[in-house]
């Protein structure tokens, strides 16, 4: 049993991913604006401060906190948040880690699978590829330079790069879910996606198993805008409409945010799968009618 610090633990992978880790016998804690429950504990980034108790005999810490990436319009503000939700934190936590000279099994974060930029091309990346020249990439960039800073004091540390997460609760699936489905833009941008149990189950072999690094968390079948409209539609029997929601369309209501909707490559799950990871959900269709 491993004592399991948890950041952002009350979001869409948080919440099961607790669910999954109490199961196996994990001790899990999460920490919170606001603690409500029994496993949660204050901190506060502005006054630099984490419940100390948060803290105590503490084996790994699983960072997922971050604001939501496609929640509002990037403006100058909103990009700010995205990142210091993501690095100041991270920069909290080691500085804590530091200063009460707490030996961590293992610094776990999450990243996005935009790290290669958000853009559409035949290359499928493997996770030595050199990280995009956009704002996405320069999110996850900064992301990882603060998980990162955690071998300075001989931590592993391990990162998975993530796809779309699929879940029924919440997140980017239900916002699919319209009346009638189509595809967006060219329909022939990739989207990397992962079943939120697959998902979990990564973080789950980051502390049971060997497995630190960095890793692409995305299923290995492939699928653009168009083929998984279709498959969505089929699953859940509403109509499919092959006309796409035009991408300049898209870019009037959303700004630059659009791009994300708009662009995508493949990534490889080669690494993973050397590492003896099964996927529970390799299949769109099978993840599709599970959730």
């Amino acid at each position: 049993m491993a004592k399991i610090l948890i950041t952002g633990g009350t979001g869409l992978v948080g919440t099961r991913l607790t669910e999954l880790l109490i199961d196996k016998n994990h001790e899990v804690r999460v920490l919170s604006r606001n603690p409500l429950a029994e496993n949660e504990f204050e901190w506060n980034i502005s006054k630099n401060f984490i419940d100390a108790k948060a803290l105590e005999n503490i084996d790994y810490i699983i960072h997922l906190a971050g604001a939501g990436i496609a929640d509002k319009r990037w403006t100058v503000e909103r990009k700010k948040v995205i990142i210091d939700s993501r690095v100041e934190t991270a920069n909290l936590l080691f500085n804590k880690i530091k200063e009460q000279k707490i030996s961590l099994k293992g610094f776990i974060s999450a990243s996005g699978s935009n790290y290669y930029g958000a853009k559409t091309t035949d290359k499928i990346y493997k996770e030595t590829a050199a990280v995009g020249n956009d704002f996405l990439g320069e999110v996850c960039q900064k992301w990882e330079a603060a998980a990162n800073q955690f071998k300075v004091l001989n931590i592993p540390v391990t990162i998975l790069r993530t796809g779309v997460v699929l879940s029924k609760k919440g997140g980017a699936l239900d916002k699919m879910k319209t009346p009638v489905i189509t595809p967006l833009g060219s329909g022939k941008q990739y989207m990397p996606w992962i079943h939120v149990d697959d998902l979990c189950n990564l973080y789950i072999k980051a502390v049971e198993d060997d497995f630190t690094g960095i890793y692409n968390a995305a299923s290995p079948e492939y699928h653009t805008s168009k083929t998984f409209s279709k498959t969505l539609a089929k699953v859940i029997k509403r109509p499919y409409v092959p006309i796409a929601v035009p991408g300049f369309l898209l870019k009037l209501i959303f700004g630059e945010l659009a791009i994300i909707l708009l662009e995508g490559s493949r990534l490889s799950s080669e690494k993973i799968a050397q590492k003896g990871f099964v996927f529970k959900y390799r299949e769109l269709k099978v993840a599709l009618e599970n959730l």
